[in-house]
């Protein structure tokens, strides 16, 4: 392929788009891939439940306390390293996990947990930098929606691989999505800008305000650098913590994380107890929650355009409570309750999304408002498979993890819908 030929593909719109869908394939699937083989690894690693639920817990508990250094690496080096380096430690992390033993099963997760934390704060900023305000919207629900369609792909694949190979393999096999998308990536953005450092003599990254290709161009480097700086000095961002809609937008976050991990880390056992599921028909099953958030993160951005955020926190949350009622009082309905609540789950992220994006000034500000806003939520996130495993396991069914389910929704829907009273 020649030089122009190369340059024309990575100026077309879809480039940068498909790379972050590829990438973000990535950053839920690896969590999940346990859930639906987690008894066969209870019984060959002699787990309990508790620490089964740390399977889940890890990664978001890593996406809260390493939060703070994700956004040092995205600051000391710059976008397009950093999600790099997310998707080396994703791979390294899937195949150390996948090593059938109990120590590296924990800190294989953690590793990964590591790497995605990375990947969680760097994306909506690059998705902020590099897309049209008008585009802005569309592009942060797609990239929403593939996190999902990650998680429901390993949730209907790891149950028959594991069948035939093991879990180990099951688990391991998803590490080509890091291969593939470390691939798109380089090429959306130049081997340069991907892996290499910069150039002697820069004392900073080289952050681009033009499109992504624009990072070949020495010139055009300059020309953003010097409007960068005179940016961030017009607008000079208020730290996060100093901005009431930040803890109001850290808990909502906090609420559809803690929803969202409980709910994924047992929906299989939970079908297994309560109606009787195999092992692969449970993880199938399960997908229909992962799946269903693909018409919630692309529903929203539509909304979006018409309606003011809170009236799309508020209509989540209603979407969302259907979810553990339901699984309380009809169990059998299972599927019309993941179709609503899988729906919900994918706009929650979303439209919270789209608020930070919408209230940030600058970059700088957008990384800063991200990891406060993630690291917090995902803190609160981090307890969900662990409490709701704990209450399940001391109870013997599953009424107090779905009514602690309903008070996390209940908490997105009130605190979310007056954070955002304000943004228009």
């Amino acid at each position: 392929m020649t030089r122009a030929v190369t340059t024309g593909l990575r100026s077309a719109a879809w480039v940068l788009p498909a790379a972050i869908v590829l990438i973000a394939l990535n950053f839920r699937g690896p969590i999940v891939a346990t859930a639906p083989v987690i008894g066969d690894i209870r019984v060959d690693l002699g787990l309990t439940a508790t620490i089964a639920g740390l399977l889940t817990t890890i990664p978001v508990l890593c996406f809260a306390l390493a939060t703070p250094f994700a956004s040092w690496v995205i600051a000391k080096a710059d976008p397009e390293r950093a999600v790099s380096l997310s998707l080396v430690i994703v791979l390294a992390g899937t195949v150390v996990r996948s090593m059938p033993s109990a120590a590296a099963l924990l800190i294989g997760t953690a590793i990964i947990g590591i790497g995605i934390t990375i990947g969680n704060v760097v994306i909506p900023v690059v998705i902020r930098r590099d897309t049209s305000p008008e585009r802005v919207g569309l592009v942060t629900g797609v990239y929403t929606s593939a996190l999902n369609v990650g998680s429901m792909i390993t949730s209907l694949g790891t149950a028959p691989i594991a069948a035939a190979w093991g879990w180990p393999v099951a688990i391991a096999v998803w590490a080509v999505f890091a291969v593939i998308a470390g691939f798109a990536w380089t090429f959306a953005v130049g081997a340069r800008a991907a892996w290499m450092r910069p150039a002697p003599g820069d004392d900073e990254p080289l952050p681009v305000t033009g499109p992504i290709d624009q990072v070949l161009d020495t010139g055009a480097i300059r020309t953003a650098r010097a409007e960068r700086a005179a940016e961030q000095a017009a607008a000079e961002p208020v730290r996060p913590a100093r901005r009431l809609i930040t803890w109001g937008l850290t808990l909502a976050f906090g609420g559809q994380a803690f929803s969202y991990y409980a709910l994924t880390a047992w929906i299989p056992t939970l079908l297994h107890d309560e109606i009787g599921f195999s092992k692969a028909s449970s993880g199938a099953s399960s997908s229909v929650f992962q799946i269903l958030a693909v018409v919630g993160a692309l529903g929203v951005p539509l909304l979006a355009s018409k309606w003011r955020p809170r009236g799309i926190i508020a209509l989540v949350a209603f979407l969302w409570l259907a979810m553990p009622l339901g699984l309380l009082f009809a169990p059998q309905l299972w599927l019309l309750w993941s179709v609503l609540g899988g729906a919900a789950q994918g706009g929650g992220i979303t439209v919270i999304f789209i608020v930070i994006v919408r209230i940030v000034t600058s970059d700088a500000d957008a990384r800063r408002m991200s990891a406060f806003v993630q690291g917090g939520g995902y803190l609160i996130g981090s307890a969900g498979p662990l409490v709701a495993g704990t209450l399940h396991g001391a109870t013997g069914d599953w009424t107090a993890p779905l009514l602690v389910v309903l008070v996390a929704v209940l908490t997105l829907g009130i605190v979310g819908t007056f954070a955002a009273r304000r943004v228009a």
